[in-house]
């Protein structure tokens, strides 16, 4: 019998012909092709399509308004992170981008420079400090941080409404006159992604650990420039080079120094010895 799986693509295809956006003319005709491509080289078969509906059909199901499963499963597919970094690499001197992930559900509070994002009290006390400066090096005052991590136990707020407090983990800074921004935290710990879902399954089934290496995310932004989504993971993390969403860049890991300054500690409002990361966000202009 003669293959006529190619007519039954351009069929489809010519059917697209009509559609007025040609971005999205151009998206749905090159999603068909390889999602045909993709069927006839595997010999797809009815059960399989079915149990992929069913796959896709209870990642829908377990997406509510403090979770996002869609999100999940194009984060361990590493979709996310190539989606990313085609839109967010510069080649230039700014901050890299990495992923948003799937804990970005609610706004984060309003809090003033040296604020505690830790409303728990648990973890080691750190301070994290640095300044958003434009690729030339000028500072930027009055540049946007939206903060956010998980508690020392790696789970987020939206995570344990009954634990923790809305907006721990959580805070929109402004940088001051001299581009500058530091707060107060716990050190972030390595976490496991969420298992009990869908996205947990397939882990499983491929044999992937689902631990992703400590991180405070941020995204950073400021008029006149590109903002930039990112993290800072934790050097010497033990799953930097096996996260479970791909996300890590050797630009991003930093020193989470133990600091040991009495006069710094009482500076900062925290414990001595606390553990101190510096940095800085670098936006392009837009």
């Amino acid at each position: 019998m003669p293959d006529t799986t190619g007519n039954l693509t351009e069929a489809v295809v010519d059917s697209l012909g009509t559609t007025t956006d040609p971005r999205l003319r151009e998206l749905l005709t090159a999603l068909t092709r390889h999602l045909h491509a993709f069927a006839r080289e595997t010999g797809l078969t009815t059960a399989e399509w079915e149990r992929a509906i069913a796959f896709l059909t209870a990642t829908g199901q377990h997406c509510t308004d403090t979770r996002q499963e869609f999100v999940l499963l194009s984060d361990v597919l590493g979709l996310s992170m190539l989606v990313e970094t085609i839109g967010g690499d510069s080649g230039g001197p700014a901050t890299e981008s990495t992923v948003l992930g799937p804990f970005h559900m609610t706004q984060s509070p309003v809090r003033a420079l040296g604020a505690d994002l830790d409303l728990v009290d648990g973890g080691e006390p750190c301070v994290v400090s640095g300044r958003v400066l434009a690729t030339g090096g000028t500072p930027l005052p009055g540049a946007v941080l939206d903060v956010w991590q998980a508690n020392a136990e790696g789970f987020y707020d939206v995570q344990q409404p009954d634990v923790q407090p809305p907006g721990n983990g959580r805070g929109l800074f402004t940088t001051d006159t001299q581009g500058r921004f530091w707060f107060r935290t716990c050190v972030p710990s390595p976490y496991p992604i969420p298992t009990d879902g869908p996205v947990g399954e397939l882990l499983h089934a491929t044999g992937r650990h689902p631990y992703r290496p400590a991180h405070i995310h941020f995204i950073a932004s400021a008029d006149g420039h590109t903002p930039v989504t990112t993290h800072i993971f934790v050097a010497g993390d033990k799953y930097l080079d096996s996260d479970a969403v791909f996300a890590v860049k050797e630009s991003l890991v930093q020193e989470f120094t133990e600091t040991d300054d009495p006069s710094l500690a009482r500076e900062f409002g925290v414990p001595n010895p606390f553990r101190h990361a510096r940095f800085d966000l670098v936006l392009q202009p837009s």
